[in-house]
């Protein structure tokens, strides 16, 4: 704690540094992360005498200019409100800092969004992150067709749609094209829909010529996988934790998000099963492999903090609270750095390690497609080119020369 002390700091919330890092502290983070959290409330107390502005009119307004001014001055860190959510709950209760609300909606697009957020939201019930990436696109798009205190879009057309889109391309890479097109027809189809245009223009947006089936399925071998938990320090809590999920991941194929989402209550051990939470809220029972469980229950007995908390793996760092999508992704792309691996493993490439493996093993592609959970078999049909030797019967010889 003597550390957390070494902090030097003016302006009016100056008297505040050493509580706010001793609360962060007792909440779970470590002294070194508390410090670091210490610093941004230094640079915004002394931000606020430079600004002339009072802790009590630090509103929601005025921290989004001082995040400006944290990235304008090359800040990467703590330069989002998310970011400084412990920060400000700290002020509100000790300082009188007034709470941030959102913003107000202004603007013709701003107003479409809120509607098209709650579509999004309640009828297509799409995960927070889905609805972020898509109002992304949405206000991309709405932006070039706002006229003053109104959205011209009687008379948008199908070629204003291709235009925006072929822009885009000049832009961005092939997958993230891929990325944009989806959002855009979501949004056309709301717009019409909603009565907003006179006709449903989700036609007018082209394909992306970046053909599903034409590349091999990026699985991992064997001796990759075993570096892969052979990183993990099983005696530590986070080694522990670590290699359960990484197990979970290349035994079952769960997306990352399946495996932060995944409960306690979620695992029948006397059957030996669990239920996994996918896309669009599906429910799946799948079977718990024996050293998928085993993993575990090591980590639930010698890993797992103490905590309320239901969900199977929580932060080992911080304020009490299950981990996320984004901090089990970055899971495996750790344990290939720890590895020396030279390709930086991701979680959707565990997902084909395990479909690969199961294909290995004499598994049909109806039966991979179920473990998945893909809606569709032919999504599955990218695992079919791994069978060589049956694909070597389709092959036709190459004419000699001469014939």
């Amino acid at each position: 704690m003597a550390e957390l002390c070494k902090i030097r700091a003016t302006g009016p919330l100056a008297s505040h540094v050493e509580g706010f890092c001793a609360a962060l502290v007792r909440m779970g983070y470590t002294p070194r992360t508390a410090r670091d959290h210490g610093y941004v409330l230094v640079h915004l107390s002394r931000w606020l005498v430079a600004e002339r502005v009072e802790p009590s009119e630090l509103t929601s307004s005025v921290v989004e200019r001082f995040l400006g001014a944290r990235r304008r001055a090359g800040y990467r860190r703590w330069s989002s409100v998310r970011s400084l959510r412990p920060l400000l709950a700290y002020l509100r209760e000790v300082a009188g800092v007034p709470a941030c609300q959102a913003p107000a909606v202004e603007g013709p697009v701003d107003r479409l969004l809120d509607s098209y957020r709650r579509y999004l939201r309640v009828e297509r019930r799409l995960a927070p992150s889905t609805v972020r990436s898509h109002e992304d696109v949405a206000r991309r798009f709405l932006s070039r067709h706002a006229v003053g205190d109104r959205l011209d879009l009687d008379g948008l057309a199908a070629v204003e749609v291709t235009a925006f889109v072929l822009a885009q391309a000049q832009l961005r890479s092939v997958g993230s094209m891929k990325a944009l097109v989806s959002p855009l027809r979501s949004l056309l189809r709301f717009l019409f829909v909603a009565g907003m245009t006179p006709r449903d223009l989700t036609a007018a947006v082209p394909g992306i010529a970046n053909p599903r089936l034409a590349a091999l399925p990026k699985a991992l071998d064997a001796a990759t996988v075993a570096a892969l938990l052979g990183s993990c320090d099983r005696g530590s809590a986070v080694g522990r934790r670590d290699f359960a999920i990484l197990t979970m991941l290349v035994r079952l194929g769960l997306r990352a998000g399946e495996v932060a989402a995944l409960r306690l209550d979620d695992i029948d051990w006397r059957a030996g099963e669990l239920v996994v939470r996918g896309k669009g809220n599906r429910l799946d029972r799948l079977p718990l492999p024996a050293d998928v469980g085993e993993a575990v229950v090591d980590y639930l007995r010698h890993g797992r903090t103490p905590s309320p908390c239901r969900a199977v793996f929580v932060r080992a760092a911080g304020p009490a609270g299950p981990m996320t999508g984004r901090s089990v992704v970055m899971v495996p792309r750790s344990a290939s750095r720890r590895a020396g691996l030279p390709v930086i493993v991701g979680a959707h490439r565990l997902r084909h390690t395990a479909a690969s493996d199961m294909l290995r093993h004499g598994g049909s592609l109806a039966e991979i497609a179920q473990v998945l959970r893909h809606h569709s078999e032919s999504t599955t049909a990218i695992y079919a080119k791994l069978d060589r030797a049956a694909l070597g019967l389709l092959v036709r010889p190459w004419p000699r020369a001469g014939r």
